[in-house]
């Protein structure tokens, strides 16, 4: 059972954290009682901040019958009483639209972006590539930030894909050795390893395998190439300029 302290909640800005990556119905469950309970608690504003919006990807009905499940949970959030939402990398824009509550739509790109300076990397040598056509937009914001690198884009014909089985980057990067490309890193916020992700991403491919910790990533999906960086400071400097009503995308400038 879930509660919420009064004499702690009361007239108070309320940050709950919480991802909602698999188990996604209990943790988004866990989400919705402690807003509830922050509400029934006097909470003066309710922020739910969410590293990983697990119900993104279903953001439009791709054939008949089926739920737009990402504009539901916005609503079932919204109805258990949160005033306002933090979310890093949406799978897609569009979801913000889904909520009628203000959202704050961060990016874990500053985090990656501060690992690669710290690497002994030429930048003629740089290359920023999207593995598919949707990923276009994603992968010219970073190639910008990372010193106006140039941008390639693999062409992939969509064949039964399902989301989370790093297939699409697999195959990007193997186009890329054929290609003659001396090392490949992959780049995510999220550490999203559906079987068999983790036996593609280590099996010898990448130099290296970037990911953030919106989504814990547990000891048997560990390997040697993988890198784990910490979102927690950019998360941090976001909830406290949501406190002080200060600008946020000032941050990502």
């Amino acid at each position: 059972m879930c509660s919420c302290r009064r004499a702690c909640a009361a007239a108070s800005d309320v940050f709950l954290v919480q991802p909602t990556c698999p188990p996604a119905n209990e943790n988004l469950m866990e989400l919705l009682i402690m807003i509830d309970a922050c509400r029934r608690a006097s909470a003066r504003n309710i922020t739910a901040v969410i590293p990983y919006f697990g119900y993104a990807r279903a953001d439009r009905k791709t054939q008949g019958r089926e739920s737009i499940a990402a504009k539901l949970v916005a609503n079932l959030i919204t109805e258990a009483g949160a005033h306002r939402v933090l979310a890093c990398d949406l799978h897609s824009g569009q979801s913000i639209g889904y909520f009628d509550i203000p959202v704050d739509h961060v990016y874990g790109q500053p985090v990656i972006l501060d690992y690669l300076a710290s690497k002994t990397m030429c930048p003629d040598d740089v290359v920023v590539v999207s593995p598919d056509v949707g990923g276009v937009a994603r992968a010219r914001a970073f190639a910008k930030k990372l010193s106006d690198a140039p941008l390639a884009i693999v062409d992939k014909r969509r064949q039964g894909h399902k989301p989370g089985r790093a297939g699409t980057i697999t195959k990007g990067a193997q186009l890329l050795h054929r290609e003659g490309a001396r090392a490949v890193y992959a780049c995510s916020t999220h550490a999203v390893f559906s079987p068999p992700a983790v036996e593609r991403l280590s099996s010898g491919l990448f130099q290296e395998v970037i990911v953030t910790n919106t989504v814990p990533v547990v000891e048997h999906q560990s390997f040697p190439q993988l890198t784990v960086l910490s979102v927690a400071n950019l998360l941090g400097e976001t909830i406290w300029r949501v406190h002080d009503d200060c600008s946020v995308s000032s941050i990502f400038q």
